[in-house]
Parts: structure tokens; sequence; C-alpha cells
């Protein structure tokens, strides 16, 4: 790993918030990408999955979700924001730092659960945020895309989840070990998407669907065969909003990954992953 360089950017975006960027790049890469995580997990948690991707030649680039981690805020009462933040600040000030570092390599953007979910809705804003898609352990949360029993399970909690962060002023997500602790406007966001299907970020006057309906990027999507949180009908389902037409998808089994293909342990052992996503040559290979 003496051949990549490991990087850490303080950013500030125009509404004030601080974060940092955590970068992994090698002497010559190939592409950048741009990785959102998962709903309540910090940008280090994707370190090993950074460093397999940069010692493959891949620079990538962990945004850091409001609220966690490196994050200048905490949701609270008094503090809220939604998807509105996460889309047209922060991350749309990691892109520009993205671009800024690695300006004449093509540009992936990916991400993890609601990180993927989010890098989809920030293509239908800026259909120009990247030249591909990478999804990982990702899927639309809309009840009538997962199996039984999840199925009949899923519209009462969203409602639940809702209700709580409104009248707590924030979830308690590390309480309730789902998530971290999140703000009210995410979980409104989140929560309808999950009971209607369609996303939409209160305060943003564009049709997230309609932009979908529009991106044409190339796609890898990998889901994890013990995954109960993003199964393949899930991810089906968001992919199914995209106008792609060049869409891989791979099941990703515990023979395959070395560990329970679940959620979250591929994060920890992330090679077999690393290895389909850069399969077939990039858009600028």
């Amino acid at each position: 790993m003496n051949d990549v360089a490991a990087r850490v950017e303080a950013l500030q975006t125009g509404d004030g918030h601080r974060f940092e960027l955590i970068a992994r790049i090698p002497a010559s890469p190939r592409r950048a990408l741009l990785w959102l995580p998962a709903m309540g997990v910090p940008a280090k948690h994707y370190l090993p999955f950074a460093d397999a991707l940069a010692a493959r030649g891949v620079a990538v680039f962990l945004h850091e979700w409001r609220g966690i981690g490196s994050s200048s805020l905490r949701a609270g009462r008094d503090r809220d924001w939604g998807y509105r933040q996460l889309l047209c600040e922060d991350i749309a000030a990691s892109q520009a730092a993205m671009r800024v570092q690695c300006r004449d390599l093509s540009r992936i953007i990916g991400g993890h659960s609601l990180g993927g979910q989010l890098a989809c809705c920030r293509l239908a804003l800026d259909p120009d945020a990247a030249d591909a898609l990478w999804l990982v352990a990702s899927g639309a949360p809309y009840w009538r895309a997962f199996p039984p029993p999840q199925r009949w399970l899923l519209p009462p909690l969203y409602r639940f989840l809702d209700w709580l962060a409104q009248a707590r002023g924030v979830l308690p997500g590390r309480r309730l070990r789902f998530a971290g602790n999140e703000a009210r406007g995410v979980i409104r966001d989140w929560s309808r998407s999950g009971l209607s299907g369609r996303y939409r970020a209160a305060g943003v006057d564009a049709d997230l669907e309609l932009g979908m309906s529009r991106v044409e990027v190339p796609v890898r999507a990998a889901w994890l065969d013990g995954d109960w949180l993003g199964p393949e009908s899930s991810l089906r389902f968001l992919l199914g909003k995209l106008a792609s037409t060049r869409v891989d998808v791979v099941r990703i089994t515990p023979a395959v990954l070395g560990a329970a293909a679940d959620h979250f342990t591929w994060m920890r052992h992330p090679g077999a992953i690393a290895d389909w996503l850069l399969s077939h040559p990039g858009p600028a290979d």
C-alpha cells in the first residue's frame, strides 16, 4: 500500500456544515469513486473497501453523512435536516472536492444501502455527477419490494420510526440498534419512500422519480445472499427506476465472499466485491 496516498480533506458546505472526506488515492489511478455509506455508518468503516479498490487502481473518496462521524453537527430537537441537505449540500461538496483532485479521471458514484439510494437520487438531480453507478447491498426500502414476512412488517415499522423521530425530535438509532441518531427530517423522507415506493426530498422542487428515469449511466450492483435488509427484489425495484440499459447484477454468496454474506460483514471482507466491480472495463478504460 506504499503507492497509495491516504488523505483527509476538511470540507464545509454553504450552510456551514463541516465534515471530513477520506480519500485513498493510488499513484496512477484509472478512475475515481465517491462512496456513500449506509444510514448511520461512519465513513471510516469503509476503509477496508477503499483500500481494496485503491490497491486495484481506483481513487476512492469516502463521504461522511451529516450528523455522523466527523460531521460537525448532531441531530436534535433544535437541529434538523433531510434528504435536501444531504443531496444538495453535502454530497455536492464531496463531488466538487473529488473533481478537483481527480480532474481527468472518469467518475463513479456509488453506495451501500441508503448510500446507494441517494447516489441514484444525486444522479437524478445532476446527470453529470458520474459516468457510472456502483451499488453494494443496496435497494429501495419500498415495502412491496420485499418478500414475506418483511413485507408485512415494514409499513408499521416505518410509521413507528417516523412517529418516534418526530415525537422525540431525533430518532434514537443507537439505542434502537438501527442506524445512528438520525435527524427527523431524514427519517421522514426515508419512511415516505418506504411506504410509497417513490423518492421525494422535502424542500427540493425537482422530481427525483423523473430524474432517475433519465439516468443512463452503466450500473454494477451486488446483492448479498443473506441480506434481508437489501434482498434482490429491493435492488431490482431500485434499478427499475433508472433508464440504464448496461446493468450488471451479481449475487454474492458466503463461498464467494469468504464470510457471512449479509448487509454489513462484506465491509470487512471486501476483496471479492472489489474484484467483481472491476471485472469489466470502466467508461474511460
